[in-house]
């Protein structure tokens, strides 16, 4: 097997509209397709960065709730590469979105953050 890199991943929101705002207007994210699938009552956007790396955000009706902090067992966190952390923070702040205090990477010494989407995901800013 040759893994070549990461195709996607899959994140499921409690409200649509508001994650879709989110990740679009607030975040950037390019929009590649939007389908709703009327047999699932659900909708898919797919994402891309600017590296290729896609985003699924699906909506299901009542989807369960699941333990999302960075120490429950399970993914945890998403991080997006960026070429200023202090700069890409600022600008989630600016946005009212809020963000922990910037810290260094103990073992490759760059800087990194950590913020919310809204349904409380962990995602994490990681300078490269």
């Amino acid at each position: 097997m040759h893994i070549s890199g990461i195709h996607h991943v899959a994140i499921i929101a409690s409200d649509y509209q508001l994650s879709k705002h989110f990740y679009t207007e607030l975040l950037g994210l390019e929009i590649v397709a939007e389908t709703y699938r009327h047999q699932r009552d659900s909708y898919k956007l797919d994402l891309r960065t600017l590296d290729g790396v896609q985003i699924e955000l699906f909506s299901f009706p009542s989807p369960p709730p699941r333990v999302s902090r960075p120490e429950a067992c399970g993914l945890r966190h998403l991080a997006f590469r960026v070429p200023s952390v202090a700069d890409a923070a600022r600008e989630l702040r600016d946005k009212g979105i809020e963000v922990e205090a910037i810290r260094i990477d103990e073992f490759t010494g760059s800087p990194f953050t950590f913020f919310s989407d809204p349904d409380g995901l962990p995602l994490e800013l990681y300078e490269q």
